[in-house]
């Protein structure tokens, strides 16, 4: 639904479109539409949002956006996220109000994951 003055679109580079693509279909369930070589949109995300084709990453400690997934199993996640080709930057640690970890996709940008779950 489009609200006024609300998010509506999210994206990102992708060095690896066809990785990208087959990270978030396997570990969150995405699913991507192609508009040409070049561009791929998903949807099933929470959002909806698209891919485009470029060397660059999204990386947080160089001021880029932190996109974070909620997670009802933590562990559980981050398995998916490494058995999928995610690299682990930051491992499980605790903040007020829960806990998280931060990854890797195949192109390199940079996303985390919290719960509330297991405190």
């Amino acid at each position: 639904m489009n609200e006024h003055e609300k998010v509506n679109y999210l994206e990102f580079a992708a060095r690896d479109m066809a990785a990208s693509k087959g990270f978030f279909s396997q570990v969150f369930g995405w699913e991507f539409e192609d508009y040409g070589p070049a561009y791929s949109a998903f949807s099933n995300a929470g959002i909806d949002g698209g891919f485009y084709t470029a060397d660059m990453a999204s990386d947080a400690s160089k001021g880029g956006a932190l996109v974070v997934f909620y997670s009802s199993a933590l562990e559980s996640t981050l398995e998916k996220i490494k058995k999928a080709g995610g690299e682990i930057s930051q491992d499980i640690f605790d903040f007020p109000g829960g806990r998280r970890f931060h990854f890797r996709e195949p192109s390199g940008n940079e996303f985390a994951v919290w719960s509330d779950q297991g405190l």
